[in-house]
């Protein structure tokens, strides 16, 4: 969809189509011709036309539910993350194609490397994740067990599953690619299918994105479909199985939240809406500091990027009362220097269109409500903006949906409009401030929003201002001379980091790394034996059932070992010669182990004790098998805790059990947990720590 469809009638222009129950569907001629017109950002020119007239909402469901849900659940988290990978490996080599679409969508080239590179880097760093944080399984243990009896055969503990339904996630215009791929990934890893519905003027990029993943076929049937076009009755079909990932205004967030299957059907609902994103100048952040270089750059970046179109874009800017006119000929001589608007198809347009006619509209009527409240323009006019065409030329743009960078100014700082109305474009307020306290109160006034920046190089005005206004943010950068280059920006969420805000910003929450997998699962509380906690969740719980067999643990590879295989030791006498010996060695020669009197003195020990990790240094040789066989290396201790000291004289002994075995599914060999505890000559728990071992399948 790179060219635009002929003129002669509407019934000749490409429909974009949706994808449901495996197979692409378009509805009847006749439909299409009353359908929506998506037009070209910067040209006015038809592109296609949308409409879900007859399609039907609730097969999509149902198969997902029935398709996705079994297709999925015949995976494990790490078959699922290597999948991601793949997908991502497969639309990084498609990009070229995506580019060339997206700028179709006023988008310039770095404006689409943030929406589609953005979106594929979810990907790999959700099937990087997947692989290292979570288990080669179906069930995720949360927390430690606790113990209900007191002879440890009834137990409890909370685990995660994934949810029985579907995630329709409804994603805004501004980002068609990252949308989709930064919901799709964590709801995907957790084994949920998807039914995503893009909005409508840049839709066409999501389905484009959409058809490579099909014929990528990397994907199993049934987990992921597409609604080209209104989805209005989508939520008469879920109930509590399914879940809504909503990014859009506030209004309609509201309006899908009051439905009847929402408030008493039990449908999840996170949602991610308006923001006045505030960035806040220190007043040590003065001209010619790097942090005030770093501010007005990214000030201007954030009005600049997507046009502006981002719910993470700066809205207010918040600067010490005195340097407001040094901040607006600051960002005036940047955005004068460096932005170049028009056709993103020109060669050095540095910033394009907005999406849609309709969303320029959206935006003038936004400013003249700041300008009727008091806003004065400092940079940039209402006038029809010089642009660039396609072809080089430049003049005033009459067809295409641009807008210059705009940055106003009060005298008020509370004047409610600066706090409340958001010009979803490149357009910025500066408002002052007299103290902390008072920058701390603007920020506030936003009422909730998804990001704030705090520009300072002095530690007391960043805690100051950090702790006054976190709660009211989803997530807050702290930018001076030490990031500035290497900061990912105020306007870039991060699929480590969640995203989100509270209050006027939706009050969801997004990515977070395995925190978003978690939203697409249910917790349940776990009650039972040792044995059946073992059996369902396959890790192994202290008071299951151990094997001691002939055949040690160490040479048993993944194949034939089994949780609860187990090695024990004899008792070892630990001298204080031996003591002596290790602290000589090692140069660890800390007063409890080398001075009677001074150890005596200390509460915790009875006079002269082993070192620990001398303790732990001779369980690995009583445990250990010695001759070559399928454990690969040792490559780490976790979850190390000392309990009780070994005096000279004392002797313990180690048992050694097989606690969680994980197969690497592109490797030979896997990972072996195992359970190791330390018991002295009185039975009394010296020690506990996990070893994990690379093992041979």
């Amino acid at each position: 969809m790179t060219t635009a469809a002929p003129e002669t009638t509407e019934t000749a222009v490409e429909t974009v189509p949706s994808y449901v129950a495996d197979a692409w569907w378009t509805p009847e001629q006749a439909a299409v011709a009353s359908g929506a017109d998506v037009r070209d950002a910067s040209t006015g020119d038809l592109l296609a036309k949308v409409s879900t007239e007859g399609l039907d909402l609730e097969a999509a469901v149902h198969h997902g539910r029935t398709v996705g849900q079994a297709s999925l659940g015949e995976l494990t988290f790490h078959q699922r993350a290597l999948k991601l990978k793949a997908l991502a490996q497969y639309l990084n080599d498609q990009r070229d194609y995506f580019y060339r679409v997206s700028a179709q969508t006023g988008a310039t080239r770095k404006d689409s490397l943030v929406d589609i590179d953005g979106g594929i880097g979810v990907l790999f760093t959700f099937g990087s994740k997947g692989r290292r944080e979570l288990p080669n399984s179906q069930v995720v243990i949360d927390g430690p067990a606790e113990p209900l009896s007191r002879d440890g055969s009834f137990i409890g503990e909370h685990i995660y599953t994934r949810i029985p339904g579907v995630a329709v996630q409804i994603n805004a215009f501004n980002f068609p690619v990252w949308g989709l791929l930064e919901k799709l990934a964590p709801a995907f890893l957790a084994g949920v299918p998807t039914i995503v519905k893009p909005a409508t003027p840049t839709g066409y990029l999501t389905a484009a994105v959409v058809k490579s993943i099909v014929e990528s076929n990397l994907l199993p049937a049934g987990s992921l479909q597409l609604i080209s076009g209104s989805a209005r009755t989508m939520l008469d079909h879920l109930d509590y199985r399914d879940m809504v990932s909503f990014t859009g205004s506030a209004s309609t967030a509201n309006h899908l939240k009051s439905h009847d299957n929402v408030v008493y059907g039990g449908v999840r609902f996170t949602s991610e809406t308006d923001s006045l994103n505030a960035a806040i100048l220190g007043p040590d952040a003065v001209p010619g500091t790097e942090e005030f270089n770093a501010f007005i750059k990214s000030v201007v970046t954030e009005m600049t990027v997507k046009a502006g179109q981002k719910c993470t874009s700066i809205r207010r800017t918040i600067v010490p009362r005195n340097l407001i006119p040094d901040v607006v000929k600051a960002v005036r001589e940047r955005v004068e220097e460096r932005v170049i608007l028009g056709d993103p198809r020109a060669e050095g347009v540095t910033m394009g269109a907005l999406a849609s006619l309709e969303q320029l509209a959206e935006v003038r009527k936004s400013v003249e409500m700041l300008m009727t409240a008091g806003g004065r323009i400092e940079v940039g006019s209402m006038d029809a903006p010089q642009v660039m065409h396609a072809d080089g030329s430049v003049s005033a743009s009459r067809e295409g949906a641009f807008f210059p960078p705009m940055l106003l100014t009060f005298d008020d700082a509370e004047t409610p409009e600066v706090h409340n109305v958001e010009a979803f474009g490149p357009v910025a307020s500066v408002i002052g401030y007299d103290d902390l306290d008072e920058a701390i109160h603007l920020a506030a006034m936003g009422s909730g929003s998804l990001v704030a920046t705090v520009a300072t190089n002095d530690g007391e005005t960043a805690r100051k201002l950090v702790t006054g206004i976190a709660a009211y943010h989803g997530r807050v950068l702290t930018l001076n001379r030490e990031d500035a280059k290497t900061s990912t920006g105020h306007g870039s969420p991060v699929p480590h980091l969640v995203h989100g805000g509270p209050g006027r910003a939706g009050g969801g929450e997004e990515l977070g790394g395995i925190r978003s997998v978690y939203h697409h699962m249910q917790r349940t509380a776990l009650q039972g034996s040792p044995n059946m906690l073992t059996a369902i969740t396959q890790v192994w719980h202290q008071g299951a059932d151990r094997n001691i067999d002939d055949k040690h643990p160490f040479q048993k590879n993944l194949a034939t070992l089994k949780l609860g295989d187990t090695v024990a030791s004899e008792l070892r006498q630990v001298t204080e010669e031996d003591i002596a010996a290790f602290a000589n060695t090692t140069g660890d020669t800390f007063y409890a182990h080398t001075n009677e009197e001074a150890a005596a003195a200390n509460p915790f020990f009875p006079g002269i004790v082993a070192h620990g990790y001398l303790l732990l240094s001779w369980a690995a040789g009583l445990f250990v098998s010695p001759e070559p066989g399928p454990v690969l290396a040792n490559y780490g201790l976790e979850n190390l805790r000392f309990i009780t000291p070994v005096a000279a004289g004392d002797s313990f002994r180690v048992t050694l059990t097989a606690k969680q075995i994980t197969p690497r599914e592109e490797n030979e060999y896997g990972e072996v947990r195992w359970d190791a505890v330390l018991h002295n000559q009185h039975d009394e728990i010296v020690a506990t720590y996990d070893v994990l071992t690379l093992v041979e399948k």
